[in-house]
């Protein structure tokens, strides 16, 4: 082989070597971790029917190589979720999904301490580089009015002082629509599951790509 050809041969090998490396950064997985209370854990569902499980399922059918982990507290509230925020959140992480409050809303814990725990993790998660898409809640109709005044703003408020991307309302699409609840009429079944990974999905494959161009 002369000398040009050999030449041109290791130009080549080089480029594919270059070009390869290339498409393994691609394929890099992006974790993510679903922190929240029952809505996220999955209540008396299957593991793969929460919604932590579907909602990977449908990104990774979308060829988005994606790992989600399911953080999610049964009963938990805003204080709970600010107690366990910085272990149950693993380094690595790159971007959570950040839904609490929906238990503090039934226990009729002041508004304002429940900011103010969304506001410290929120606080922390930024410290810590990690992206964060916030889940809205709304307080449920039985706490009145002027509850609701003082609870169902606060989301947009946390969003718009930490710049995060928010999804209005969690259980868009489920809550009091017939045959997506579970017995007790509070919690989403499998099938309720599914219409909020569709109406999220969007939103998450957007915060998807906001991680993907910090990476690069």
């Amino acid at each position: 082989m002369s000398f040009k050809a050999s030449l041109l041969h290791f130009i080549v090998m080089v480029a594919l070597f270059a070009g390869s490396g290339s498409a393994r950064a691609q394929e890099k997985a992006i974790n993510l971790v679903g922190f929240g209370d029952s809505l996220m854990a999955g209540y008396q569902l299957a593991p793969s029917e929460s919604y932590t499980a579907q909602l990977e399922a449908a990104l990774k059918a979308k060829g988005l190589n994606v790992t989600i982990t399911n953080a999610g507290v049964s009963g938990d509230t805003t204080s709970g979720g600010l107690s366990r925020i910085d272990w149950s959140v693993p380094d690595g992480t790159s971007g959570v999904i950040l839904e609490l409050g929906a238990n503090d809303a039934l226990r009729g814990i002041a508004p304002e301490q429940s900011e103010k725990n969304l506001d410290a993790m929120l606080t922390r998660l930024k410290e810590r580089g990690i992206k964060v898409l916030l889940a809205g809640i709304l307080a449920p109709p039985n706490m009145g009015g002027d509850y609701a005044e003082k609870f169902n703003p606060i989301y947009k408020r946390l969003a718009e002082k930490h710049a995060v991307p928010l999804y209005p309302f969690f259980l868009d699409g489920v809550t009091t629509v017939p045959g997506m609840q579970l017995e007790d009429g509070m919690h989403p079944n499998a099938k309720g599951v599914a219409v909020m990974v569709e109406r999220t999905l969007p939103m998450v494959e957007s915060f998807l790509g906001e991680i993907g161009s910090a990476t690069k």
